[in-house]
Formats: structure tokens, C-alpha cells, sequence
């Protein structure tokens, strides 16, 4: 039974990656050591597959040594070889303990082989297993027989392989088949989440509760939504470390806004079926590949920043597409997206607390969670500059990393207030170049003038409309975005992306440019006449006036 389906266990941490074992062996020596166990052991070994097989030597005493603990701590694999004689060991029964333990609080992965037993029999603990423990009530107390009695019948409750005394199939097929499934477990390369991932348990337990919610067998589709830069992309890597184990095939389509259709269908036939190669001649046949291959499968597909609705009918269309139990995430900056598609759940994410992104940069700015003493002032203005936006607050934090004065912060702080960082820029303009040209005259307007809360939304839709916009459904689509609130608010960051984008227009001559918002600049134009004042009176403060002039 190979299958990704053997791996039954919990949800896997997105922190957990590196272990000091590929897997540890528990198991009868006096049964298999000089069988079973040490042909796995060299057919493990012969894939480099790192494997933690006790030595005798470490048996000796009356106490549980410590290295058998720390093994199976820091083996990522437990594999459970359950023998006939296997419940007369109260070493293995220790073993077993600690191992379900680890799968609980370490979230290990177990893969239990039932040598020449029934299930039934470790599950009743009738046979051989009940005389065992018949023998190890004269030595052992109550609770310890309790305990290895509940841990032999949680071990039989899972999906494992079955050698029978007499079958079809011979041992050295099995040990083909597990070590093929721990070949694919151990290789498997972690999604990278973040370098310094602050307050990201938190936001992966709430997408978890909301995957949860459902019936077990339908198809879930949750929709993770916000502004750029915000953490879409980072939540869902860690939910797909936390649960892809859960599913008999899953697949990460990253970055779907710049990549052809046909190609994510071939990756996600691929990696979702565990095939090297798929080829996908049109979308089309793409389609129909996916529905007709993936129908019975209970698959979990990550479908990352969607920004049009033929990139959903494409890789994730309908829901009967999929087996029973699947999941379907999508990010996006258009929430729009996402009502198209019917969502179980949405979920917006949430920027960081001030207390999480002053975290964030100083680990990125000072090495160090909290920030020097005498840049603490500083740190706190950048911090709050930065909105509770974990990608500016990486980028800022690496920015001032390399600045050795506080003078030099000062300075390259004025400047980043007035010309935001390149790196910040680039990915928040992305939703912006997305819009059509009446969204973007709608947007650029905002920005320049409508940031100060001296209109309320009524008066900004009025005024936008008496400029001879639809305005209310540029603001909608605007809000959809992400870009700005419901209330027509619009984030420090956002802003002043749109008036990078004016003043790009004309970098030297701010006359040339379409809005003119900043004091100093506005002054400079009238003063030298650079061109006529009823222009700048119309650059500058057309809104007031059409404000005064509304009925």
C-alpha cells in the first residue's frame, strides 16, 4: 500500500524542517534484528536514508536511557516493526509511548508494520500480547501497563503494512515499497515561509479552524485576500507545511499572475499525481485533464495570487473536479475574485500589531528583536511609516541594517518619506498597473488629495463624480483591490505609491506632471511662472473647488 495516504499523522508545523534523524526503528531484536529489520535497515541505507537502529548495548540497566529519548526526538520517521514477541519488551513499549508522543507534540510522521501479526491482536492485545502483559503485571504499575496497553491500540488504528506468514508478496517487496515512501517523505523540501516569521502561528490557526469547519468529506475552498505586501503569500506556504501530509497528492502554484495557464496545469497534474512529466498541449485539454485525473483524489492545491477569473476556471473551475476532502486555496489582491468563485471562506489578512512589527524590524535591522537603545525612537517612527505591512517592514528593517549613525537614519528616513523604497514600490504597484485608465485616474486622485480626512466618502464620491468619473464604481473596484478601505481610507504606503507614480510623470519639472500636491513644488510652479496659476489652481485644488461648487 504505497500511497501518500500511509502517512497517517497530524498537520505538520511550518517550523519544523531539520531533524537529526530520517528515521528511527523501533522493534523486536530477538524477531527481526537478524531478518526484516536489518534488510530495511541496509535498503534504507543504501538511499542514504539517515536511520537510528538502537544498539543492544543501550538496553542494559533498569532505566530508560536519555539517547534513545533525544533519537526518537530527532527522527523526523518513526517506523513500528510489530512482532510477535513484540509486547513482551517493555523497552519497545517505551519506545511506543514516546514515539506517539512525539507525533502528537512534534507532529513525527509513524508508519507501523504488523510482522506476521494480526492488528486485531495489538489492538485487543489478545494472544501472545495479552500474555505479555499477564507477565508484566507482576513487575510493572498499573499505569505504566495502562499506558503501553493504549499505545498498542492507538498504533493498530493506523494505516500500515500487513506481513502476513503466508502471502503473495515477499519481504523484500515491502521493504521496495517503504523505503519508496520514506524516500518521498524525507526528500520532501519545506515551502520557504520567511526568515523571521512573527505572528504567523497565530493567522495559520485561524485559516486551519476555518478549513476544519466543513464536513470531512467536501471540498473546501478558502480565499486569502489583501493588499500587497501583506503576507497572502507567506500565510498560505505555512498552512501547505502545516497539512499537505493530510492529502494523497498537493501542489503550490506560485506567482500564478505572471505564468502561462498550460504550464500550471502541467505542474499541478505533475506534482499532484507524483509524476516527472505531463504534458499539456492547450489549456483546454489541460482542463479536462484535470478533472478527468484529480475526480477521485483528496488533494490540497495552493493557487497564489490570482489576478483574473480564467486563471480559477483553468486549474480549479468546480469543486466536483476534486475527491472528497480536498482543499483549495486561493490568494489574491481581488476579493472580486473570490465572490466569482464561491468561497466557503474568506479570510483578509491581517497586518501586523505594532508590537509584532517593531519585531520584525528590528530582527531584520538589528539582528535582534528589540531594537537598540538609541535607535528605539527611530525604529518606532519606521515602524509606524510601515503600517503593519511585513514586506516593508523586511525591507526597511535590511535598508537600515547597513546605516552605522543615527544621523544616517535620519537622513534616509526624510528621504524614503518623500521617494518610497524601490522594493516596496514594485510590488504594491502591481495592483495598481492591473486597473483600467479611469480606476487609475480615480486612484492617482485619492492619493493626492483626498488622504487628509478633510472630505468624508460621501463628499470624495461627489467630487470624483463631478469630474466626470463613474466614481462609484471606480471606488468599488478600488476597494476590491485592496487599495483602499470602505471607508476611504487608504494606507500611508499606498498613498504615497500613487504619488511616486505622479512624480515620475516629470522627476525634475513637477510642472509637466498631471497632479500637483506637495507645498513646496506647488509654491516653486507659481512663483517663477512656469505655467499659468488657473492650470496649478486646477492641479492643485480642484477638488475644494468642486467641492464648494457641488449643491
Amino acid at each position: 500500500m504505497a500511497s501518500a495516504s500511509i502517512c497517517d499523522r497530524l498537520p505538520v508545523d511550518s517550523t519544523i524542517s531539520r531533524w537529526t534523524y530520517d528515521v528511527f526503528l523501533n522493534f523486536r531484536g530477538e524477531d527481526t534484528r537478524r531478518g526484516f529489520t536489518d534488510h530495511l535497515y541496509a535498503a534504507l541505507d543504501r538511499f542514504s536514508v539517515y536511520t537510528f537502529k538502537d544498539d543492544e548495548e543501550l538496553r542494559k540497566g533498569d532505566y530508560f536511557p536519555i539517547q534513545l529519548l533525544e533519537a526518537i526526538e530527532g527522527s523526523k520517521i518513526s517506523i513500528v516493526i510489530i512482532s510477535k514477541t513484540y509486547a513482551s519488551s517493555s523497552w519497545c513499549l517505551e519506545e511506543l509511548v514516546k514515539i506517539l508522543e512525539c507525533k502528537e507534540m512534534l507532529n513525527q510522521v509513524v508508519l507501523p508494520i504488523f510482522y506476521h501479526v494480526d492488528p486485531s491482536q495489538v489492538r485487543k492485545q489478545t494472544g501472545g500480547f495479552g500474555d505479555a502483559f499477564t507477565q508484566h503485571g507482576e513487575r510493572f504499575g498499573a499505569d505504566r501497563i495502562c499506558a503501553w496497553k493504549a499505545a498498542l491500540t492507538k498504533i493498530a488504528g493506523f494505516i500500515g503494512w500487513h506481513l502476513k506468514e503466508v502471502g503473495d508478496r515477499s519481504e523484500s517487496e515491502y521493504i521496495n515499497e517503504i523505503v519508496e515512501v520514506v524516500q518521498q517523505e524525507v526528500n520532501h523540501t519545506y515551502l520557504n515561509v520567511a526568515k523571521h516569521p512573527v505572528g504567523i502561528d497565530d493567522r495559520v490557526s485561524k485559516i486551519h479552524a476555518l478549513l476544519q469547519s466543513g464536513a470531512k468529506d467536501e471540498v473546501r475552498i478558502i480565499g486569502i485576500y489583501g493588499m500587497g505586501g501583506v503576507g497572502k503569500t507567506t500565510l498560505a506556504k505555512a498552512i501547505f507545511n502545516k497539512i499537505y501530509r493530510m492529502f494523497q497528492g498537493s501542489s503550490f502554484l506560485a506567482d500564478v499572475r505572471s505564468k502561462g495557464l498550460d504550464r500550471l496545469q502541467e505542474k499541478l497534474l505533475c506534482e499532484t499525481l507524483k509524476t516527472k512529466k505531463f504534458e499539456v498541449d492547450n489549456v483546454h485539454r489541460g482542463t479536462s485533464l484535470v478533472k478527468k485525473r484529480l475526480g477521485l483524489k483528496k488533494v490540497l492545491i495552493v493557487v497564489d495570487d490570482v489576478n483574473h477569473i480564467s486563471q480559477l476556471e483553468a486549474l480549479v473551475g468546480e469543486r466536483n473536479w476534486f475527491g472528497p476532502g480536498s482543499v483549495i486555496i486561493i490568494t489574491t489582491r481581488d476579493v472580486h475574485l473570490l465572490n466569482c468563485l464561491g468561497m466557503d471562506e474568506k479570510y483578509e489578512v491581517e497586518r501586523l500589531s505594532s508590537c509584532e512589527s517593531l519585531q520584525v524590524f528590528s530582527l531584520h535591522a538589528f539582528r535582534n528583536p528589540v531594537p537598540l537603545e538609541a535607535y528605539a525612537k527611530l525604529s518606532n517612527m519606521i515602524v509606524s511609516y510601515a503600517g503593519g505591512l511585513p514586506l516593508a517592514l523586511t525591507v526597511l528593517g535590511s535598508h537600515f541594517c547597513g546605516r552605522k549613525s543615527i544621523q544616517e537614519w535620519q537622513d534616509d528616513f526624510e528621504k524614503l518619506r518623500r521617494i518610497p523604497h524601490e522594493d516596496i514600490l514594485k510590488i504594491l504597484k502591481i495592483s495598481y498597473d492591473a486597473l483600467d485608465d479611469d480606476s487609475q485616474r480615480i486612484f492617482l486622485d485619492i492619493a493626492c488629495f483626498f488622504t487628509d480626512g478633510y472630505f468624508d466618502s460621501e463628499e470624495i464620491v461627489r467630487i470624483l463624480n463631478g469630474c466626470g468619473f463613474f466614481a462609484q464604481s471606480g471606488v468599488r473596484t478600488l476597494i476590491d483591490r485592496c487599495l483602499l478601505k470602505e471607508d476611504l481610507c487608504m494606507h500611508d504606503l499606498i498613498r504615497d505609491m500613487g504619488r511616486e507614480i505622479v512624480r515620475q510623470e516629470s522627476v525634475m519639472q513637477p510642472e509637466k506632471r498631471s497632479r500637483l500636491f506637495l507645498h513646496d513644488e506647488v509654491l516653486d510652479v507659481l512663483v517663477n511662472n512656469k505655467v499659468k496659476r488657473s492650470f496649478v489652481l486646477d492641479l492643485l485644488y480642484m477638488p475644494l473647488l468642486r467641492r464648494r461648487s457641488a449643491p
